[in-house]
């Protein structure tokens, strides 16, 4: 199973409070593990512009305002501009990742540099951290029925409603978020 691509939806009752109603966007997945990031869940306390400011990039007048993220527990102090794929195509030096649906990550300043200019990939979020699994982790917890997973639809991705991701994504599946059970069932 390759969940690059794919988003995972947090169940009712998750464990883990830090993902709480958190959708996860799954840059990479292999036999060695997952690294995803959180879409749903933006620091209100933290600008773009802010942070422009605190690594003393200059912004020019028509620099873009994108939001800033959670992307998850792992490296917080690391950021990760999540994009569109456009961007992605105009950088041939391996410094994006290639993730599956029309994705792209980049961890590097140049991106951060081109945004601030007003240019850079057309669709992009900030997260500061990933979420990240070792080794079959993920897939024992979507055994265990802590995750649902699902395509993931740019709109969604990058919509402007942090807040209503959550139910979004799960009505994309056709599943009404108030039928939902905290607790799994074998049948």
């Amino acid at each position: 199973m390759d969940l690059a691509g794919q988003i995972l939806i947090a169940m009712p009752g998750m464990a883990d409070p830090r993902f709480d109603h958190s959708v996860i966007l799954i840059c990479a997945h292999s036999g060695e593990g997952s690294m995803g990031i959180i879409v749903n869940k933006p620091l209100e306390d933290l600008t773009f512009s802010g942070l422009l400011e605190h690594l003393q990039i200059p912004v020019a007048p028509e620099g873009r305002d994108i939001r800033v993220h959670l992307g998850g527990p792992v490296e917080r102090g690391r950021g990760f501009v999540l994009h569109s794929a456009d961007w992605r195509r105009t950088r041939p030096d391996g410094a994006t990742l290639a993730v599956p649906g029309g994705y792209g990550m980049t961890a590097t300043m140049d991106v951060l540099e081109a945004l601030a200019k007003g240019g850079g990939p057309d669709k992009a979020l900030l997260a500061l951290g990933y979420s990240g699994w070792g080794p079959g982790q993920l897939e024992a917890e979507i055994a265990r029925n802590d995750w649902l997973t699902a395509k993931a639809p740019e709109g969604l991705v990058f919509g402007a409603d942090d807040r209503a991701k959550w139910s979004a994504a799960l009505k994309g599946m056709g599943i009404d978020p108030l039928t939902l059970s905290a607790s799994a069932g074998r049948a």
